[in-house]
């Protein structure tokens, strides 16, 4: 028997959770064990204990027993390898319990898969001064009894199986959800009953089950989406520590999201580690049938993707999180608000994160842990499609057609590797202590902000550059020109050199050798990114036409890695007196697109890179220092933004100031214009033709407000600000030639 000792001499009451009539002989010859001593056995339910609790001396001790069933395991015992290839091989293995019939079979083939657990004892003493007084003592002590059973067998199971139960129930009996309530109720100055009936029907839409079995089927439905795609690279060096932490602290995992299947992605990874599956928020979108009953049974959390004003669904969810996180039980969401359309990470959203640091803030838990995890593709079929959108077309609606094409796609071709790390987890409540007054709602929404923002910078630290993403980003880097296999690689040579030294995370090695060039770049042709032609003296290499945007997209999941190196070059192009200040003003150029540390933590990391480049840069000629050092970034990193911000100023520098801006109208506008330019050798690639670019360089002129209406006054700063994004933009076409002229490749690039 597992479980813990039950003290010798006690009085007991056995509470039994059996669902067989294997199960209960397998119980019954436990209890035999305990003929010596006064023992009550009732089935674990409220109504059964309530007489045996009535007559029971404080001092008589409760327990549970229930059997638990591990895992079937193959012959040999040996652990069984990941299932790829046909649907068929997903299917989940016979689930953790056997049905009742076939119960006796399988402990003939097994006699250890099946262990009695015993539940923590208590006695009817503790367990009353636990109780708040709320319901029927019996119930409560079934509840509490049922939890301590669930922990007993995750020690036999592991913690992969660990559940919420009665989760609505026991968030209508707290006392918080009856204060919060009633406090909610006298500021509408609603009747509680009607309240209490709208947030109960928001529990019941929001609250998922992590019923082991649905899981199960859930996994083996969805787990050739990727299986079948990519082989799973993961870095858990950390995982064993984040486990430990887990003990103490929930954890909140808060990934890139570039892919419908990232959830499915990690979920395969923390359970192989041994993590309780987590409870994964999704956009209601996602929860048509019949996906959406199964995948909520298997701990997928639908919330609406805009709350408005609905004071009684914010209630239900910040009561939802906070039972959660008060029970230990894991969250997972994606900061962006969506899939990335770039290749790099979105400005997060902190929105859901208020709800958590409420549960710290109210003490409902002591500590949350948040976890920056990275999951980053060699290649994605879903990029084609982000593409169209950025050129304009509309988003296709999910449901059942959309899954079918979705998972025909999916199972086609393998596409490579797909890489998961995790960063070191942030402390949200020594964050929330070191910020400003909670009560102050502004300071609160600016320090929730800077965890956001901590969160992202520690996504990018081990975000890897991809070997997709560095031979990209030497294709992109020239304009209507063709590379050979030598040409690639003399570009990225330099690059991985920059990484190494500077022991950034890439898996770029292959790519030292020719063979793996030509495997990246073979791999690239195969899916119509690339176009080679091989008709002459030796084969060349070029983006296929209208697939700029998508190697854009692989090129821009690295290119964080080289901002500071891009900055530092445009800089040595300034005059030395004002070379710190121009530092600064590209920091605000380029503060919606890429992810800045505060002023003195940037200067420092500039001032680094500066020195790289020569440790004379403050009185050194730019152009001199630019013409001699082995690599140059700025115009393969940051031109398609920065024409992306020079489509956007043009376009406001020419508009009436007086007219107002609708976004809608006005990004269409920056697209048919950007075109123009395009034709016009004035921008350097379609890949800066994306509606994102262009809304976050809008953004940016908001911020800046030069979109309001205004008189003469305003449309002088657009002016102004046009012409400051043309100067940038100059300075990033001399890198240009300065680059094509080192490498004897002159691209012809005009200003």
């Amino acid at each position: 028997m597992t479980g813990v000792q039950v003290p010798d001499g006690a009085d007991l009451i056995v509470l039994v959770d059996v669902g067989s009539e294997t199960e209960r002989k397998l119980v019954q010859a436990t209890l035999t064990d305990l003929a010596d001593r006064p023992v009550a056995v009732a089935p674990l339910r409220g109504d059964a204990l309530a007489e045996p609790l009535t007559d029971a001396d404080p001092d008589t001790v409760v327990t549970a027993v229930r059997v638990a069933w591990a895992p079937r395991r193959p012959a040999g015992h040996e652990e069984e390898p990941p299932r790829r290839g046909r649907w068929s091989r997903a299917a989940p293995s016979l689930r953790r319990r056997p049905p009742g019939l076939l119960q006796k079979r399988a402990l003939h083939r097994d006699p250890d898969r099946a262990q009695v657990v015993l539940a923590a004892p208590a006695t009817v003493a503790e367990l009353a001064g636990r109780w708040d007084g709320t319901g029927e003592l019996a119930d409560f002590v079934a509840q509490q009894a049922a939890l301590a059973l669930d922990r007993a067998e995750r020690g036999v199971v592991g913690e992969r199986v660990k559940v919420p139960r009665h989760v609505v129930e026991a968030i209508e009996a707290s006392p918080d959800f009856g204060r919060e309530l009633a406090s909610l109720a006298a500021r509408m100055e609603c009747p509680e009953e009607e309240l209490r009936a709208r947030a109960s029907a928001a529990l019941d839409g929001l609250v998922a089950a992590v019923d082991p079995a649905a899981v199960e089927v859930f996994t083996g439905m969805f787990r050739p989406l990727h299986s079948r795609a990519w082989d799973v690279q993961a870095d858990t060096a950390g995982l064993a520590r984040l486990r430990e932490l887990n003990r103490r602290h929930p954890l909140v995992f808060l990934p890139s999201h570039r892919s419908y299947v990232d959830p499915l992605v990690l979920a395969d990874v923390l359970s192989a580690h041994d993590f309780p599956r987590n409870h994964v928020l999704g956009g209601d979108n996602l929860s048509f049938w019949p996906v959406g009953p199964l995948a909520k049974r298997a701990g997928i959390v639908f919330i609406r993707r805009s709350f408005g004003d609905d004071q009684v669904y914010k209630l239900a969810v910040r009561e939802y999180f906070a039972f959660l996180l008060s029970k230990r039980f894991n969250l997972e969401w994606y900061m962006e608000g969506g899939r990335s359309r770039t290749g790099k990470l979105r400005p997060p959203r902190h929105g859901l994160l208020r709800y958590v640091a409420d549960a710290v803030e109210r003490r409902r838990v002591d500590d949350v842990l948040l976890v920056p995890v990275s999951i980053t593709y060699d290649q994605l079929r879903e990029v084609s499609l982000m593409a169209a959108e950025q050129g304009g077309a509309a988003k296709r609606g999910e449901g059942l057609s959309w899954l079918a094409s979705y998972a025909r796609e999916q199972v086609s071709t393998p596409l490579g590797t797909v890489h998961v790390a995790f960063a070191e987890p942030l402390s949200l409540a020594a964050a929330l202590e070191a910020g400003a007054d909670p009560a102050d709602p502004d300071a609160r929404r600016l320090t929730l902000q800077k965890v956001a923002f901590q969160v992202a910078v520690g996504i990018n630290s081990v975000t890897p550059a991809t070997a997709t993403a560095l031979v990209t980003l030497a294709l992109l880097g020239v304009r209507d020109r063709a590379l050979t296999l030598g040409q690639v690689r003399r570009v990225v040579e330099p690059l991985l050199a920059y990484l190494d030294e500077r022991e950034l995370p890439h898996s770029g090695a292959s790519l030292r050798t020719f063979r793996g060039v030509r495997q990246v770049l073979g791999t690239l042709a195969g899916q119509g990114v690339v176009t080679v032609y091989d008709g002459g003296e030796e084969p060349v290499h070029a983006i296929e036409r209208g697939q700029h945007l998508v190697a854009a997209f692989y090129r821009n999941s690295a290119i964080h890695h080289f901002v500071d190196r891009a900055i530092a070059e445009l800089v040595m192009l300034a005059d030395p007196a004002d070379r710190w200040d121009e530092a600064l003003r590209l920091r605000d150029q380029l503060k919606f697109e890429f992810f800045f540390p505060e002023r003195d933590a940037y200067r420092e990391r500039i001032g680094a890179e500066l020195r790289r480049l020569d440790p004379e840069w403050e009185t050194a000629d730019g152009r001199e220092v630019l013409c001699r050092v082995p690599l140059l970034v700025a115009h393969r990193v940051l031109r398609s933004f920065v024409d992306a911000q020079l489509v956007v100023a043009e376009r406001l520098a020419a508009r009436d100031p007086r007219t107002p801006v609708v976004d809608s109208e006005f990004l269409a506008e920056c697209g048919g214009m950007g075109q123009q330019m395009l034709l016009q050798g004035r921008l350097h690639g379609p890949e800066s033709l994306s509606r994102e670019l262009f809304a976050t360089a809008l953004q940016l002129a908001g911020n800046l407000d030069l979109v309001d209406p205004g008189r003469e006054e305003l449309a002088r700063r657009r002016q102004e600000w046009a012409a400051q994004v043309r100067d940038v933009v100059c300075r990033v076409v001399v890198i240009d030639e300065l680059d094509a002229a080192a490498r004897r490749e002159s691209v012809g690039v005009e200003p």
